[in-house]
């Protein structure tokens, strides 16, 4: 009766018009920024926080959530008709969605992809409703020393799902850590590696650094390689899938959306690894393997269905204990904060209000995408001819505008300038900024939380490894070293990363 209670408080909040209009540009804006190669729901989500500022807490978040689960949807149709995946989830989606549409089977594909997507998200969506609930009331539990175990441990998780070496995301993440502390002690209020620099006295702005990290330097990686788009299919027809392809793609589904719902809780999982996972998993059980990267549309329902599922369930950590699993949750953490929100298990207590009316939205949002996309194939097909030297400009333009608009101080457009080059030169050397973002969020609280815990416990630093919680958690921590520095699984993980980037 509780979980119903809580559901209606979420319809009522959620089905204003002002909260429906935010998530219908959400998901719209999500879907363009999917369809448009090069750009991704992080560096889109970063470029939009300012925009955020003048809004409603309720309605920022909506509007920020769609855009995220939107570019998951909208990637797929750039993967499918030109080979060119708008959105790294969508990596896979292309091998054999692509197929389909050379061999006339685009509206099929298309098809596949927008009823994964939908019935991922919706039961993503009642995943979060029925065990968000349980999972913060157990992380009431949680004291100081609890929390700082389980962001030791997300920081870690991530760095083992993360491109690349692993040295490298222990080093990105380390960075992180160090800019977190740049700013006023956290006990004290004194001023700390600020080199004498006014503006740096509150912190480096959270914006500047995502927006530089994320936008700025996607922009000129994007310029420096300019795809030329060849669109396969002028115009798409026949979307509606025969009764046949209806019967392969549905096992795949619930298999896509099962896998995607677990693996978007991991740290550092989210959307990508479930929709690598997922193909692996079908191409293993088919009866017709051969198939796969030859246009089998299970190949596209499983990945598709799975990353939806898994960029939802992200929230849950995200909600319940404040732990941002992916750089866009850690972008929405940074987005709560900003608006006074403390992200952890009060949220739900202090703010229901928000916490459900959140949930239902992303039921909203999913019902808007498949309303929406299907008929609007024809648009998009047209906006991936707009060649992306023409574009920039404008986004360039739009991110200074927003970044300045903040404090109306020009130092955060110099940072955010600074932090887009250190974001390029940190891609040229092959080290992925999305640990740095999840460090920077992330230093803060467990400074926080280390002294707390430190003081509670008179100095003893076994406390730790005393309190039960803390200590499975710092156990876990250790596991996750362990499996990281195994040649078994170094050689996996290396080959997996291969075999995306081709």
């Amino acid at each position: 009766m509780d979980l119903l209670h809580d559901l209606i408080l979420g319809f009522g909040v959620a089905f204003t018009p002002t909260n429906l209009a935010y998530c219908f540009v959400g998901v719209l804006l999500g879907t363009l920024v999917g369809v448009l190669p090069g750009l991704g729901p992080t560096a889109t989500i970063a470029m939009l926080l300012p925009a955020t500022f003048v809004l409603p807490p309720i309605a920022a978040l909506i509007m920020l959530a769609g855009i995220y689960y939107g570019s998951q949807y909208g990637g797929s149709t750039t993967a499918i008709l030109i080979n060119l995946p708008g959105e790294s989830a969508s990596v896979v989606t292309a091998i054999d969605g692509y197929q389909m549409a050379k061999q006339g089977r685009a509206g099929a594909a298309l098809a596949a992809a927008g009823i994964g997507s939908f019935f991922a998200g919706t039961v993503a969506t009642l995943l979060i409703a029925l065990f968000a609930p349980p999972l913060a009331a157990i992380a009431l539990k949680f004291g100081p020393a609890e929390y700082f175990s389980l962001m030791v441990l997300g920081l870690v998780a991530s760095v083992a799902l993360a491109h690349g070496s692993v040295l490298k995301a222990l080093g990105m993440i380390a960075l992180g850590l160090l800019l977190g502390m740049v700013g006023q002690d956290v006990e004290t209020g004194t001023p700390r590696y600020t080199f004498g620099i006014p503006e740096l006295s509150q912190g480096i702005n959270f914006v500047a650094i995502s927006m530089g990290l994320f936008g700025i330097a996607e922009i000129i990686r994007n310029l420096e390689a300019e795809h030329l788009r060849d669109v396969m299919v002028r115009k798409v027809s026949g979307l509606m899938p025969t009764r046949q392809e209806l019967r392969r793609m549905a096992p795949a589904i619930l298999r896509g959306t099962a896998l995607g719902s677990v693996l978007g809780i991991l740290p550092g999982g989210g959307s990508i690894l479930s929709s690598f996972a997922a193909y692996s998993l079908e191409k293993k059980i088919s009866r017709r393997p051969q198939e796969f990267g030859k246009g089998a549309i299970e190949g596209v329902a499983g990945p598709e269905s799975a990353n939806n599922a898994g960029a939802q369930t992200s929230f849950i950590p995200m909600l319940t204990l404040g732990i941002p699993p992916t750089p866009v949750m850690a972008l929405m953490v940074g987005a709560m904060i900003i608006k006074g929100i403390q992200p952890g298990p009060l949220v739900m207590t202090e703010q229901p209000d928000l916490f459900w009316g959140l949930i239902v939205s992303m039921w909203i949002g999913n019902f808007f995408l498949i309303v929406l996309n299907l008929p609007l194939i024809g648009i998009w097909v047209r906006l991936l001819k707009v060649p992306y030297h023409l574009m920039f400009p404008a986004i360039l333009a739009f991110c200074c505008i927003g970044v300045y608009s903040l404090n109306n101080n020009v130092f955060d457009v110099y940072l955010t300038v600074v932090f887009g080059l250190v974001g390029y030169i940190l891609v040229k050397l092959d080290c992925e900024p999305a640990p740095l973002l999840l460090g920077f969020i992330l230093g803060p609280m467990m400074e926080e939380n280390l002294r707390r815990a430190m003081l509670l416990a008179r100095g003893d630093i076994t406390v730790f490894a005393t309190r039960p919680i803390s200590a499975v958690l710092l156990l876990m921590t250790v596991g996750v070293l362990a499996v990281m520095v195994s040649p078994a699984i170094r050689r996996k993980r290396e080959e997996a990363f291969q075999e995306e980037a081709g």
